[in-house]
């Protein structure tokens, strides 16, 4: 005879004996726990608090496409990021301005990449929100290559399980995306832009940033393609930095049809560049040199990242991504 408490702990082995081979019987095993994805927004950034709306716009359309998935942004620029990090110290006069706190205490990519990690998401999606595949973007693919290239002994303690990183507006480099069907999808976006040009009898001209080491031949590429689409106005898109920069865009604009010019930002956001040196009262600003040259202008301080139909396109790009490794986005 067995004790009580034995007869108890064999008929509690016995019934989860049976309880298994119910389940396996029926085909119910159980299931792993579905990895964790999260969403990180990777911005070049601004200082300047209007041109937050545009970043703004951006993790909202995206938010909006993936309610169920955690999103987050990140900038890129450390310099953008040290003025940020100075406002902290006054940070209710931020607030009150409308910036929000997702904004105010942005940090780097190794550091919200660490508190994705800490907080347990396993699959992460970065997107860049960049033009096009330029120096950001380039050193913003070897921190994710650093990060998804650890390894341990044992694979539950990598920081990661996959980190794949989406495609600029304008594409990058490689053959899985076609870079001119990005154009054509940028181009499609900015139809507004090309109506009220029209409706001004002016010509279109648009700022980039462009980079001194890298090609800029994608903004000639897009001017074109604008050219095709909205043959009723001449475009042009020049730089800040690079080629083809307003000095040598100067004699086309003479020939164009109108003294007149729309003149807007080619950029995420109407940050510094376009506050100052595209739509500034200084000499060197590009609305002072254009009117020096006897042209009317009409600056436009919106950046492309508050076009809902412009910002989509990195909705659009997180899907792609999450296509090509299998994630889950809900």
């Amino acid at each position: 005879m067995f004790p009580v408490v034995g007869k108890i702990i064999l008929l509690s082995l016995f019934f989860l004996i049976l309880n298994v081979g119910s389940a396996v019987a029926s085909g119910k095993t159980a299931k792993p726990a579905e990895a964790k994805t999260a969403i990180l927004l990777a911005s070049f950034g601004t200082t300047v608090p209007s041109g937050v709306l545009a970043l703004d716009n951006i993790a909202r359309q995206v938010r909006k496409a993936y309610p169920g998935t955690e999103v987050r942004i990140t900038f890129t620029s450390n310099t953008v990021r040290s003025v940020w990090k100075k406002r902290r110290e006054d940070a209710q006069k931020w607030l009150d301005q409308g910036i929000p706190v997702e904004i105010l205490e942005v940090r780097n990519i190794l550091q919200t990449m660490g508190d994705l990690q800490e907080d347990g998401y396993r699959d992460i999606i970065v997107q860049p929100t960049h033009m096009f595949f330029m120096e950001q973007s380039h050193d913003l693919a070897g921190y994710i290559g650093a990060l998804a290239s650890i390894k341990t002994l044992k694979a539950k303690w990598r920081p990661f399980d996959n980190i794949v990183m989406g495609r600029p507006a304008l594409g990058m480099p490689g053959d899985t995306y076609s870079y001119h069907t990005d154009i054509d999808r940028v181009v499609k976006t900015l139809g507004a832009d090309a109506a009220m040009a029209e409706k001004e009898g002016a010509t279109l001209l648009y700022m980039a940033h462009g980079n001194e080491n890298w090609s800029t031949g994608i903004y000639a590429e897009t001017e074109k393609r604008m050219r095709q689409v909205y043959p009723q106005v001449e475009t042009f898109i020049g730089v800040v930095e690079g080629t083809p920069s307003l000095d040598e865009l100067l004699a086309g604009l003479q020939r164009a049809g109108s003294k007149k010019i729309l003149l807007r930002p080619f950029l995420i956001t109407a940050g510094d560049h376009a506050v100052n040196d595209m739509a500034g009262d200084g000499k060197g600003s590009w609305k002072s040199i254009l009117t020096a040259a006897g042209f009317t202008v009409q600056p436009v301080l919106a950046g492309l990242g508050s076009n809902d139909a412009f910002a989509a396109l990195f909705v659009e790009n997180i899907a792609d991504a999450a296509k090509e490794r299998g994630f889950v986005l809900k």
